[in-house]
């Protein structure tokens, strides 16, 4: 029995363009289209629970890593309402600074909880 997510990579590319967006009220849209109304999400360093956080925790990346862009790296994995993939953080045109990878918990094909680790990343970040 195949139990794949058909459409996988697309909201793996969903989840990459809300790190991606700059602009908040967009970024909220996206978070609203996309996430649950329950939403987490947690990493080694950061949490935050609710569209309201993510969104803010969000902004604060991009404070933090000015002109930085996500990218998907490698092959996105899914099957049931579970999936993986990795990721990329760098500067746009530049060499990638940062790895991760991101294990999500799927509700009705939205994401509702994400947990990522931290695949590499400098001593200076």
């Amino acid at each position: 029995m195949n139990t794949a997510i058909p459409d996988a990579t697309q909201l793996a590319e969903q989840y990459i363009a809300v790190w991606n967006e700059t602009d908040e009220d967009r970024r909220l849209k996206l978070l609203e289209t996309h996430w649950t109304d329950d939403a987490r999400y947690v990493d080694p360093i950061a949490q935050a629970s609710g569209r309201t956080q993510i969104n803010a925790l969000v902004g604060g990346v991009h404070r933090r890593y000015p002109g930085f862009r996500f990218a998907l790296k490698g092959r996105v994995d899914g099957h049931g309402d579970q999936m993986r993939f990795s990721w990329t953080l760098g500067p746009s045109g530049a060499e990638d600074l940062i790895e991760g990878t991101d294990f999500v918990q799927l509700e009705a094909g939205r994401l509702q909880c994400v947990t990522g680790f931290l695949d590499k990343v400098p001593a200076s970040a």
